[in-house]
């Protein structure tokens, strides 16, 4: 009996160590998530040992709910790493989230909520890798989890977009290089101990992973793979601002009052067919302002923004999704588009916070998003952000380090390797 119940335990320990954390997303009456470090806008956050995270979101309930904050660090794979939270954290967690606010002078009420890291409570975070954010309530539920990386600059990476040299995506794709360079650090067997993912547009449904040095010449460590390091290039994100709540801009069509105000944007089109044309943007990411008040936290107005998309309907079992950081690259019912057989549309009504925002339409067949945009275009030339981010175990260690990170802009895409 006693070893029968051993080996449930053992198998209850290793199932719970092998799972892989998820992000939970936030549900409707929570909006307005910026999670970040030292950015000027809400993006993934790759901050350096010692630099601060922040995260901000309001309840639009508005009743001055109680939040708490837990904080769990990860393996390269996002399963559980064997620390104790004493040798990762400095300090507590699973406490309150003290700072907030309810809005002032706005028709949507609301509780906007903040918390940094260190604080009074969590007053260090010292080691480098993957962590989780959890925001949890009074009964200890989990409202949404957000993760985010810290690492330790001991390498430096190189980092160059290409044009892939497959010719059957050389129009569509754009292929990543990366050269890390060690200084004095000793790595040994780097093909086992070296993990590398790359990320485009800070977005980690689409990284790729589990990519291993291809080369090691003296002190550096070479990636010169096309295929497996090769994005989708995308388009450029459309945009709207409604920091004026009152007025039409040449992305809002008109402007209407109702119990809450109501932006109408013009109509985007499908541009898979048409010519690349260059766009300025935040590569997805968006920014809370207002011309209402002082206080954008407070005094920006939520708003339903109404989007709308010239395109065929869909097969059966695809449908087309409002896609941006937003709402951290999430696919859900809120921003599931519907067709309008009438108006031949695809339209969505979406309530967002004041600001300057960035979008685009992906297509998700039975749930799962498309890697190719039939609906904006697969262009070479779309500008885009890529961040490569270098791990490494040393034989006998109990967890991934992040030792080092790079970046580069596909602005300065080239057909040859300049390095």
């Amino acid at each position: 009996m006693k070893t029968f119940s051993l080996l449930i335990a053992l198998f209850s320990f290793c199932t719970i160590h092998s799972q892989k954390a998820q992000e939970v997303p936030a549900p409707p009456y929570i909006k307005s998530v910026q999670f970040y470090g030292n950015t000027a806008q809400s993006q993934l956050p790759l901050i350096q040992l010692g630099q601060p995270l922040n995260l901000s979101f309001d309840d639009i309930i508005g009743d001055e709910a109680n939040y708490y904050y837990r904080i769990t660090h990860h393996n390269y794979d996002w399963t559980p790493s064997v620390l104790a939270k004493t040798e990762y954290l400095s300090g507590i967690d699973d406490v309150r989230i003290f700072n907030y606010t309810n809005s002032v002078s706005t028709l949507q009420l609301y509780t906007h909520y903040e918390l940094q890291i260190p604080n009074s409570n969590t007053t260090a975070l010292l080691k480098s890798g993957n962590y989780l954010l959890e925001i949890y309530n009074e009964e200890d539920e989990i409202v949404f989890s957000r993760k985010f990386m810290i690492y330790n600059s001991l390498v430096s990476v190189g980092v160059e977009v290409l044009r892939t040299r497959d010719l059957e995506f050389i129009e569509n794709k754009q292929a990543i290089a990366i050269t890390v360079d060690l200084g004095e650090n000793i790595i040994v067997n780097p093909d086992q101990t070296i993990n590398t993912l790359i990320l485009q547009n800070n977005n980690l449904n689409t990284s790729i992973s589990n990519i291993k040095p291809q080369y090691s010449l003296g002190n550096q460590l070479q990636y010169l793979y096309d295929e497996k390091t090769s994005f989708y290039a995308g388009n450029e994100f459309f945009d709207f601002d409604n920091k004026d709540i009152r007025a039409a801009t040449n992305r809002i069509q008109f402007v209407e009052l109702l119990d809450l105000y109501h932006n109408y944007l013009y109509g985007n089109n499908t541009r898979a067919e048409t010519t690349y044309t260059y766009n300025p943007d935040l590569n997805g990411n968006f920014a809370i302002r207002t011309l209402q008040g002082a206080d954008p936290k407070v005094n920006a107005e939520y708003a339903w923004i109404h989007f709308n998309l010239q395109h065929p309907k869909r097969p059966a079992g695809e449908s087309i999704y409002v896609y941006g950081n937003f709402n951290n690259y999430t696919l859900e019912e809120s921003t599931k588009m519907i067709y309008n057989e009438e108006t031949q549309l695809y339209e969505l009504p979406l309530l967002l916070k004041q600001g300057y925002y960035n979008y685009r339409y992906v297509v998700a067949k039975d749930g799962i998003k498309l890697n190719h945009n039939p609906i904006s275009g697969d262009f070479w030339q779309t500008e885009n952000e890529y961040t490569v981010l270098i791990y490494y175990r040393a034989p006998g260690a109990r967890f991934d380090e992040l030792i080092g990170t790079g970046n580069a802009l596909s602005t300065s895409i080239s057909n040859v390797r300049r390095n």
